[in-house]
């Protein structure tokens, strides 16, 4: 008898990361699921740059809007849930899940459940400053009495760079990887930490577990595993 699988809506917005966790879905499907029982995944994505502009005016109204607009078209496709692997518009999911066609699971519970389970006191966090500097994790965290820690101004604005400017299209340079690596070193040796999350949907072009100096949390890769985990009806 054939197991019924729920079908995954995917909301992209950085291309790169789409990408990215697509594959994620995959091995953890190889991983979870009997041999070749993928579910159907559809994903559907709106133009980068307007979700851009909303973002740098902080329009989360905006942001809403364009991911619920993702939601109502995969939702048309058959797809049963959704999720989206980007950590700069998790403030505009409350909006986008108001009034959703399909249910919305929602990364940053994840990623605090994860962290909680392993009994971290005081994580770090890679990704761009509309995540590093707002509450994307910060909240989720807090009430777990779980303490993030932020790059400082000037690590910041190089990590924002680095995504913005080379990771969102597609470009990994050396120089920009070592760059990325001392500041995890940093967030070890002198402020304590004793993990780091990825929050950033493509830094593993960059970071891995092998190559990082704390165990990493990897937001999309987790959220891969929760989707992954409710495919079964």
């Amino acid at each position: 008898m054939t197991t019924s699988i729920r079908h995954i809506g995917i909301v992209g917005v950085s291309p790169e990361g789409a990408a990215i966790f697509y594959r994620q879905l995959a091995r953890h499907c190889d991983r979870l699921l009997l041999p070749n029982q993928h579910p159907r995944i559809s994903l559907h994505a709106e133009p980068v740059e307007e979700y851009l502009i909303s973002i740098r005016k902080h329009d989360w109204l905006g942001v809403g809007r364009l991911l619920r607009k993702s939601a109502e078209i995969l939702a048309r496709c058959g797809a049963e849930f959704v999720v989206t692997p980007d950590n700069a518009v998790q403030h505009g999911l409350q909006i986008a899940s108001s009034a959703s066609p399909i249910p919305w699971l929602t990364m940053t519970d994840l990623v605090a459940a994860a962290i909680e389970h392993d009994k971290r006191a005081r994580i770090g966090v890679i990704g761009t400053k509309w995540v590093t500097t707002g509450a994307t994790y910060q909240t989720a965290l807090g009430l777990k009495g779980i303490e993030t820690y932020a790059p400082d101004a000037d690590q910041t604005e190089s990590l924002h760079r680095i995504i913005v400017e080379e990771l969102l299209h597609g470009q990994i340079r050396p120089e920009s990887r070592s760059e990325v690596l001392t500041i995890i070193q940093t967030m070890r040796d002198r402020h304590h930490c004793d993990g780091v999350i990825l929050a950033c949907s493509e830094a593993p072009m960059l970071i891995t577990r092998e190559n990082s100096p704390l165990p990493v949390y990897d937001a999309g890769d987790i959220l891969a595993a929760g989707a992954i985990s409710r495919v079964r009806a």
